[in-house]
């Protein structure tokens, strides 16, 4: 086959996302029926690792795909849902990062859509975007495996986790709706 690298679907960092959302019904089963909270938090740091090694395969092999610009942030966001959603049943708190989640990712999805649609361009994830997944999955994999851990320390790790989230919108935001304006002007 001579596709161009960007519309290749079958790669290895495509394939351990699939394998990412793969994971998220066993996540879940692990969590609210077995209750077995060092295996959950063992299949999130597997998962989380999945989504650096996928990272780094696409950049040094040069497997970067307009796919996987997709599928890679769809995987983290389910995976991250499910995880917060299990984790509200033991700490209340856990729904505002969750809603801030829902919120973040449909206004980028609806103005990455129209970025896409406008411009042909399909942005891949910035430092910050990037930042807020690490101190989620830090965030959440503390939870789950730290059965009592203190509600300050709880509280103060959720907030962390809101406040760099907000950013990471915020500046998402300002990316899209630049995109979008100058494609307006042309």
């Amino acid at each position: 086959m001579n596709r161009e690298p960007q519309n290749r679907i079958l790669t290895i960092p495509n394939m351990l996302s699939a394998l990412r959302i793969c994971m998220i019904p066993l996540l879940v089963w692990l969590y609210y029926v077995k209750q077995d909270y060092l295996r959950t938090g063992g299949l999130l740091i597997l998962s989380g690792l999945t989504d650096v090694v996928d990272g780094f395969i696409a950049r040094r092999f040069q497997m970067i795909s307009n796919l996987g610009k997709v599928l890679d942030p769809i995987a983290d966001k389910l995976t991250q849902g499910a995880m917060l959603f299990c984790l509200v049943t033991r700490f209340p708190l856990m729904m505002a990062p969750l809603v801030l989640l829902i919120l973040k990712e449909i206004f980028a999805g609806i103005t990455g859509f129209l970025v896409i649609r406008n411009t042909g361009q399909v942005f891949g994830a910035n430092w910050h975007g990037k930042a807020a997944t690490i101190l989620l999955y830090a965030m959440m994999i503390l939870h789950v495996i730290w059965n009592d851990i203190p509600r300050i320390l709880s509280d103060m790790l959720i907030v962390i986790c809101i406040l760099m989230m907000f950013v990471s919108l915020v500046l998402y935001g300002i990316r899209n709706i630049a995109a979008l304006k100058n494609t307006n002007k042309t």
